[in-house]
């Protein structure tokens, strides 16, 4: 079936059957075009929550499907491709993380949003890219472990006073190849343009980048901005939103440009199929989801 058909078709589909389809900033313009909420991850999950209706097509990576469901529990979530995953959720593994905690008694975990159910029923408490250095300095004690971006958990532990963060060894691999050799190749054409990154990037990037932020962040930077071109340092899906927030503006890509596989593995052939046959639901085991649910209330009560 054509582009057309396939979007139009989605959109009959969508209403007659009460669904309400949400859609991660890096997926592909296609699939946010069919999207009634377009945002980051959590956002997203919230959305999910309050949304009236009882089924939710979650067009993201696995782990942002289980957050739709561990916030929704009564609700059918529903994903296009459910080996559509994470490969920085990948680099934390419950039984490791486990022994991390048994051998830093005193710390207290803070996980970011970007994990799977398990770690997250680990957590003391769930941060997100936005949000993750207050979390980190609210929470209570003076040790946390960071699980599982170092990358972010550096560029937040650096300015904390009295803390003693302790990272995992995990990392976005399409973040951390946005170094400042990738940027400077797109600024040798474009030296007044503005460097942008995701804090998802490594610490050499992000100290040298004109603003570091979340994807709702970077999304506000550039649409109020007086620049008028920018190098986005992050996934290139972000560009269609940010277009459309602000068209009279340039962006740019590193080089080579950041693309997220695990994302592009939802189509648009794979959203009308999702939706028409009601395939691939969540499930989440109760016992985790409601221990995943308690550390993201804790974030959310902050």
């Amino acid at each position: 079936m054509e582009t057309q058909k396939l979007h139009d078709d989605i959109i009959r589909q969508k209403e007659e059957k009460d669904v309400v389809i949400l859609a991660h900033y890096y997926q592909r313009p296609e699939i946010q075009a069919v999207a009634d909420f377009v945002g980051d991850s959590l956002e997203l999950s919230r959305v999910a929550a309050s949304a009236p209706q009882g089924t939710i097509l979650f067009c993201g990576v696995k782990f942002m499907a289980e957050t739709a469901k561990i916030l929704s529990p009564d609700k059918t979530v529903l994903t296009p491709y459910p080996l559509a995953g994470c490969l920085l959720a990948d680099m934390a593994e419950p039984r490791e993380v486990e022994e991390a905690k048994k051998a830093n008694p005193t710390a207290q975990v803070v996980a970011y949003v970007n994990v799977y159910a398990e770690i997250k029923a680990l957590a003391d408490i769930i941060c997100t890219s936005a949000n993750a250095g207050k979390v980190m300095e609210k929470t209570e004690g003076d040790k946390i472990l960071f699980v599982p971006d170092r990358n972010l958990g550096a560029f937040h532990a650096r300015t904390m006073k009295g803390k003693d963060v302790r990272l995992w060894d995990g990392y976005c691999p399409i973040h951390e190849r946005i170094t400042p050799e990738a940027i400077e190749r797109v600024q040798r054409k474009h030296p007044d343009a503005l460097v942008i990154v995701h804090p998802e990037c490594p610490p050499r990037m992000t100290e040298k980048a004109d603003f570091v932020g979340s994807t709702s962040q970077l999304l506000r930077f550039v649409e109020q901005s007086d620049a008028k071109c920018f190098i986005v340092g992050t996934e290139e899906g972000i560009l269609h939103e940010m277009k459309k927030k602000a068209p009279d503006k340039d962006f740019l890509l590193p080089d080579p440009i950041p693309i997220c596989d695990q994302m592009k593995m939802i189509t648009l052939e794979r959203v009308h199929k999702a939706l028409k046959e009601d395939i691939y639901p969540v499930i989440v085991e109760e016992a985790i989801r409601a221990k995943a649910e308690k550390a993201i209330r804790r974030m959310l009560e902050l």
